[in-house]
């Protein structure tokens, strides 16, 4: 065996490392005492702080239980007033001991109320009545009739022109060409139903929907002839009412006032 088989290593085992390659232990043990003091440093750095002490808790809600003697919890019971109860009226009279009074020795007779005259009563009423003379005056079962007369007011019995009432909210906003509307009297033989026109008014003022509403009365719409009608919607939409911040619905009624038709044949003269 030569030199370089003796210096080389056996087979399976590694040889001693080069110089140069990893750290050896005391490098290692080095660096695990530099973080040990790190450490150790830092705990003393950051241990020393003082924190600011807890404030005291004050003014909050408390928990209490309530025991058995609670007259809340008495409510509870279903049987309180149906069944017999230590607390009730019954119970607390019947347990309690009636204890008569005893008389001391000085006994004396109870007061007892004076008897009363009958025969004097009233008497002071009859003396009264005696010494004191009252006027008399006959009673009257027949008094004279008081005469009166009853004054009516002379109304005519139909009216002179053709009217116009407004109801609902349109009667709120004031008609500004009520001048310049003259409602005719219609020729008809007959009494004319009022008409009911239901109208909407914008904010301007104009009727910008008219309708007209039918009668609630059947006798009313038996009255009721095309021609106020078709005249009761042409008014209502020439109508102009004040201006207003929103549209407004009211009803329209028309009281037409009638006159008779001329006759178209005369009678003969005899």
């Amino acid at each position: 065996m030569n030199a370089a088989d003796a210096d080389s290593p056996a087979p399976g085992i590694a040889g001693p490392k080069p110089p140069g390659e990893g750290w050896s232990r005391r490098r290692w043990l080095t660096l695990i005492a530099l973080v040990f003091a790190a450490q150790v440093g830092f705990i003393f750095a950051l241990g020393e702080r003082h924190f600011a002490p807890p404030r005291a808790v004050a003014n909050v809600p408390q928990l209490t239980l309530a025991d058995s003697s609670s007259e809340l919890l008495a409510l509870d019971d279903p049987t309180l007033f149906v069944l017999p109860h230590e607390n009730d009226f019954a119970s607390a009279v019947r347990w309690q001991t009636l204890v008569a009074p005893q008389p001391s020795f000085r006994w004396i007779e109870p007061p007892g109320e004076l008897p009363l005259a009958a025969e004097s009563l009233g008497a002071m009423f009859g003396r009264f009545m005696q010494t004191n003379q009252f006027a008399q005056s006959p009673p009257d079962f027949k008094p004279p009739a008081k005469l009166s007369e009853p004054v009516l007011p002379l109304q005519p019995v139909f009216a002179d022109a053709s009217t116009l009432q407004i109801e609902g909210d349109l009667a709120q906003r004031r008609l500004l060409n009520e001048t310049e509307i003259h409602l005719p009297s219609l020729t008809f033989n007959d009494v004319l139903a009022p008409s009911r026109v239901q109208a909407l008014v914008d904010t301007e003022g104009n009727v910008v929907y008219a309708v007209l509403l039918p009668s609630e009365n059947p006798v009313e719409t038996l009255g009721r002839t095309d021609k106020g009608d078709t005249n009761a919607l042409a008014f209502a939409r020439s109508l102009r009412f004040a201006p207003a911040p929103r549209l407004t619905v009211g009803q329209l009624i028309f009281n037409w006032r009638t006159v008779p038709s001329p006759a178209t044949n005369a009678p003969a003269n005899p």
